[in-house]
């Protein structure tokens, strides 16, 4: 069993090819672009045109919210709208959680 110990450190340690960290710098450049591409640039973009939606609310505007609440917005705040949702029932909602806008006349042909 001594034989194969003395064999193991009688090995000299080989030297580390050069030119590694290029590589391995090149390779977190890449792979943080890939990133940027595939994660950041797309939500950007869906929080622009998120942002720009709620910037265009007018009153009469029929809006579906995160929640999934359809209503008719009657008044607008700075950062909070009014919606009827039915006959004599408004509620008081965040303007930031619209998620759509519908089509006018939606409301009507649902019931």
């Amino acid at each position: 069993m001594s034989l194969f110990i003395a064999s193991a450190h009688a090995q000299a340690a080989g030297q580390q090819p050069q030119g590694g960290e290029m590589f391995q710098i090149l390779f977190l450049v890449g792979l943080f672009v890939l990133f940027y591409f595939i994660a950041i640039r797309p939500q950007r973009k869906r929080q622009k045109e998120h942002a720009e939606m709620v910037s265009a609310l007018n009153k009469g505007d029929e809006v579906v919210t995160s929640s999934g609440i359809l209503g008719k917005v009657t008044a607008l705040d700075d950062n909070y709208m009014v919606l009827n949702v039915a006959n004599n029932v408004e509620m008081k909602f965040q303007r930031v959680h619209v998620h759509a806008v519908l089509p006018k006349g939606t409301l009507k042909s649902i019931g």
